[in-house]
């Protein structure tokens, strides 16, 4: 009968079982400290919201905005006089548009509220005929659960959008202080990076540099692409809507572009909205034809505006999307709705970024194989390959 007892070299069941659970105690470890220093951080914004929503806020207007700043520079106009331009011919077309749509929206919005109020009614009578047969109770209970969080959320919405502007005064203030820290970030942007580097060092700095490199270009390339992509929508859900024959359109549309600005949750939000509109103005048969309307316009924007505009860099699944939304809405109300894609998304550039560290030490992929977008970044990309190959030398001597 062979000798089944463990030989020198085969490790007992019980060191196995051992081992394990002391790997699984350190990665718990870790896992707290990430947590309580997640925390931290959490407490930290919270505290530091007056002055933290404002940055954040200019630093997205910044990467719109730097573009045209940096063309003006590369035509030899000062720095500071290229900022000050931009930011004056931003203000005067905002602005503009603002002047030209707020009278018509304005004289519209009385009409679309009444008109939202008699969808919902007309909703509720044919929910309570056949073929639904549902009964009044159930859905007046429903309507009124609705309506009662709505009144509830009024007051954390109305807060969360002004939490900045309360804090320093005045919403005026706080669009002051944004336009000025816009006019810093875009005349003494490019001069940040090289700071980051001198105080982190060469080694830190470059991974730094890289991460905010592609953290910038994420954020520039999401609220271009959100403005663009919402102009299409409104353009086409507008236009299909005065065929149609649907009253406030014009209204309609506007909403539906700033909407765009909230994925997912905006566009079916407004969308809604329409189809009410529709159905109390022109009947059921129209309101299906602008339901089609909107499901082809987002299909379109979903399958191919986003994906050719946004590229590689900025697909977050729908769930991430959805989850980023609902959260930053319920802490934050309007404002972290708006703020919470942004966020995921550079939030995943980061985690891309250190995935792709782990790739190169694991020697999964090359230096050349990276997609470096700075030249800080090439640089860092090559010297965890050479680091990688030098301890795989050594293990194997």
């Amino acid at each position: 009968m062979p000798d089944a007892r463990p030989t020198p070299t085969t490790p007992e069941r019980g060191a196995v079982i051992g081992d394990g659970i002391a790997w699984l105690a350190r990665w718990s470890l870790r896992l707290l400290l990430v947590a309580a220093g997640a925390f931290i951080v959490w407490w930290l914004l919270a505290k530091l919201w007056v002055g933290v929503f404002p940055v954040m806020l200019a630093l997205i207007v910044a990467t719109v905005l730097w573009p045209p700043t940096r063309w003006l520079r590369s035509k030899g106009v000062p720095a500071a006089l290229a900022a000050a331009l931009v930011i004056l011919g931003a203000l005067v077309v905002f602005f503009g548009v603002l002047g030209a749509i707020t009278p018509s929206l304005v004289s519209q919005s009385g009409d679309l509220a009444s008109q939202a109020s008699k969808g919902l009614t007309e909703l509720q009578d044919r929910a309570a005929q056949a073929p639904f047969n549902i009964d009044s109770s159930t859905i007046d209970d429903a309507v009124k659960s609705a309506t009662t969080w709505l009144q509830d959320q009024s007051g954390q919405i109305a807060s969360g959008a002004l939490a900045g502007a309360s804090a320093v005064g005045s919403a005026v203030v706080t669009l002051v202080l944004v336009l000025v820290l816009v006019f810093f970030f875009i005349k003494d942007g490019p001069q940040f990076l090289p700071f980051v580097r001198r105080v982190a060092g060469e080694r830190t700095g470059a991974h730094l540099t890289e991460v905010a490199t592609r953290s910038w270009n994420t954020l520039g390339g999401f609220i271009r692409t959100q403005a663009l992509v919402s102009a299409v929508d409104a353009v086409l859900i507008g236009t299909g809507l005065f065929v149609l024959g649907v009253p406030l359109a014009f209204a309609l549309a506007i909403l539906t572009f700033f909407g765009g600005f909230i994925p997912i949750v905006g566009a079916f939000a407004v969308g809604f909205l329409s189809v009410l509109v529709a159905l109390v103005a022109q009947g059921p048969m129209t309101a299906l034809f602008v339901l089609i309307l909107i499901i082809a316009v987002q299909q379109i924007e979903g399958n191919v505006l986003q994906p050719f505009l946004q590229g590689r860099s900025m697909q977050l699944h729908a769930g991430i999307i959805l989850l980023s939304v609902a959260v930053g809405s319920t802490i934050f109300g309007i404002v972290g709705a708006f703020l919470a894609v942004p966020v995921a998304a550079v939030t995943a550039v980061v985690l891309r970024y250190l995935s792709e560290q782990a790739n190169l030490k694991a020697g999964i992929v090359t230096a050349d194989e990276v997609e470096a977008e700075s030249a800080e970044g090439e640089d860092a990309a090559e010297q965890v390959e050479d680091e990688a190959t030098e301890d795989e030398v050594t293990v194997v001597e």
